[in-house]
Formats: structure tokens, sequence, C-alpha cells
């Protein structure tokens, strides 16, 4: 009796799964009217802190000075919330799959420290002659993979989220080891600075913390709620809470950046000519690779997201520690933020309606 009541039990909790997932691919494939705006809610919220920048700069002061070890707290709160939402998609069963199968991972490490760097070189001595400081800015961005808000653009696109965290923490590692050699190389500038614990410290706010909170929150909450409230109440909810979090760091970001972009207009249409057709190149270049590779579509989406992205949080301090916080090289790095927000933004969208158009296998 006790036998049939618990394969009853065990029946239903599959029955339950397998609804959940059958509406999570249904949602997947578009975005939420807030989502599908969201590009709108970026632009305002840049130009909000571009404004305050301008009016009332003792706030942009007081968010400055509240850092610890170079680590903005208030930046560091915001993604430590983003980052969270992304995590409870985490499975021990994905992360063993990755493990007998690479190449999704290994394709972007390619593309991060090979592709991107040399392609930024490229294009940044054609476009940018006798502008040394936009040229070591182009550089300076090209050769850093971005290991933090890439989790939430996976996350938007519905990617592989167990890819998305692998990669990303061996990207911060291998920037520890490999960042300032390879800016040395391609420049011939060197003893650039770069703060090796303030790194590792970025790594466990950014990855590991919001990695641990989301695998023992979901367990937790399964375990106390089950999983049909875990997904159709508590993760939309946090979902929200997300991309709000998304949006107040870039305002904070901006009021920090804001007099830069203001002072030189000129510049900032220079340096952003070799910095948007770098984009394309290694957009180009990734989505047609995991197409090669037949990658489905959750491993594809990360690979082109995270492969085509720059940390430039460690492009700006660098170029400031370089040249100076007035300088045209960190004006470069700052329009490197300016653009990949809404490009990585795009990158979800374009994501979204390949997988519409079965470019990539769907799982």
């Amino acid at each position: 009796m006790k036998k049939n009541e618990n394969k009853i039990k065990d029946d239903n909790n599959i029955s339950i799964k397998k609804e959940i997932l059958k509406n999570n691919y249904n949602k997947s494939k578009k975005l939420n009217k807030f989502e599908k705006y969201l590009f709108i809610w970026v632009a305002i919220c840049i130009a909000i802190g571009i404004i305050i920048s301008k009016t009332i700069p003792m706030i942009s002061e007081l968010i400055n000075s509240m850092q610890i070890r170079g680590i903005s707290i208030p930046i560091a709160i915001c993604l430590f919330i983003m980052m969270y939402p992304a995590m409870l998609n985490v499975s021990a069963k994905e992360l063993r799959k990755l493990g007998k199968h690479p190449h999704p991972i290994i394709l972007t490490l390619i593309s991060n420290w090979l592709i991107a760097p040399f392609v930024g070189m490229y294009l940044a001595s054609i476009f940018l002659q006798g502008s040394e400081q936009l040229i070591v800015a182009v550089i300076l961005l090209s050769a850093s993979p971005c290991t933090a808000m890439v989790l939430v653009w996976g996350y938007l696109a519905g990617g592989n989220q167990e890819q998305n965290i692998i990669t990303t923490s061996i990207n911060t590692i291998s920037i520890i080891i490999g960042y300032a050699p390879l800016v040395a190389i391609l420049t011939g500038i060197q003893n650039i600075a770069i703060d090796k614990i303030g790194l590792l410290i970025s790594l466990v706010v950014f990855i590991g913390g919001p990695l641990i909170t989301g695998i023992i929150s979901k367990k937790i909450l399964i375990n106390r709620k089950g999983h049909k409230w875990f997904e159709n109440t508590y993760r939309p909810i946090i979902s929200k809470i997300a991309i709000i979090a998304l949006l107040a760091t870039l305002i904070v970001i901006f009021s920090l950046n804001g007099n830069t972009i203001i002072l030189y207009p000129m510049e900032l249409i220079l340096v952003s000519i070799p910095l948007l057709i770098g984009f394309a190149i290694v957009v180009s270049y990734n989505i047609l690779i995991t197409k090669l590779f037949k990658l489905k579509y959750r491993e594809a989406i990360i690979t082109v997201i995270i492969g085509s992205s720059s940390h430039f949080e460690i492009a700006i301090a660098s170029a400031v520690s370089i040249y100076g916080i007035g300088s045209l090289a960190a004006l470069g790095t700052t329009m490197g933020l300016f653009w990949e927000v809404p490009i990585m933004l795009s990158l979800v969208y374009l994501g979204k309606f390949l997988k519409s158009k079965k470019f990539w296998k769907i799982d």
C-alpha cells in the first residue's frame, strides 16, 4: 500500500515537472511585455545616469566613494541581485552533460582570447590612426571577456546557465593570468596594474555568492512550497526584481562616467566605429561557428553572448590607471559600456528570433 502511495507521489512530481518544462518552453519563445521594451528602459536609465552626473555631481561623488578594493558597493549589490535569478536554473545533470561535451565552452574561450582581441587591434589600427589612447581603449575592451552581466543576458535568452557559469568562472581566472600580458603584446604597453585580489573578490561577489544563494534557496523553497509554486510564483517575481537591478546598475555606472561622455562628442563617434564593426564581426563569427559545430540553442546562444562581450569594468579601470580618469582612453572604454548594453540586449532578441526559425537545434 505504501509502495503504491509513493509511486503515485513520484508520478505526480514527474507530471508537475513535465508541465513546468512545457510552460517554460512556451514562455521562452517570446519575451514578456516589460522585457520586450527593455531597450527603452535601458536608454532612459542611461540618460538618467548622465543627467545625474551633470546636475547632481555630489551623488556621483558619494557613489564613487563607496568602494572596497576598487569594487563599487552599490554596483556589487545590484549585480548580486541581477545574478541570483540566473543561478536558480543550475542543474547537476546539465553540469555532467557539459563535462562530457565541452566544445561550447572551448569555442567561447577561443572567441574571447584569440578572435576578439585581434579583431579589435586590427580595426583600431585602421580607424584610429594617430590616436594612441583610443587604440589602447579598444584593445583593453576587446581583450577582456565579460564575467558578470553575461549571466543576465544568457538568462533572458533562455541559454544554458551551467555553461554560462563555468565559462565566466574560467574567464575570471584567465583574466588574472592572461589579461595584462595579452594587452602588453597587442599594444606594447608594459606594467598594466590589474588588482588580482579585487578580481577574486568580484568572482566571489558576482558569481560565487549568487550561485550558493541560488542553489540553497531553490532547494529550501521547493521542499517547502513545491515545484509549481517555485516556478509559477517565486521565479517570475525574482526575475522582475533582477531586471530592475540591471536598470539601477546602468544609472549608477553612467552617473559615474557621464561627464566624460559629454565632454568629447567627436571622440565618441570616432571610437564607436571600430567598436561597432568589431561587435558585428565577432557576433557573426560566433553565430556561424555555433552553426558549423551544430550546437543546440541553449549552448549556442551562450557561446554567442559570452564570446561577443567584454569586461568593461576592468577595461575602464585599466585605462584610468594608465592614462588617468579624464583621459581619452577612459572615454573610449566608457563607450564600450555604452554600446555593449544595447548590443547584448539585441543578441537576446536575435537569439529568440533564430530559435523561432530553427536556426539551431532545440533540446
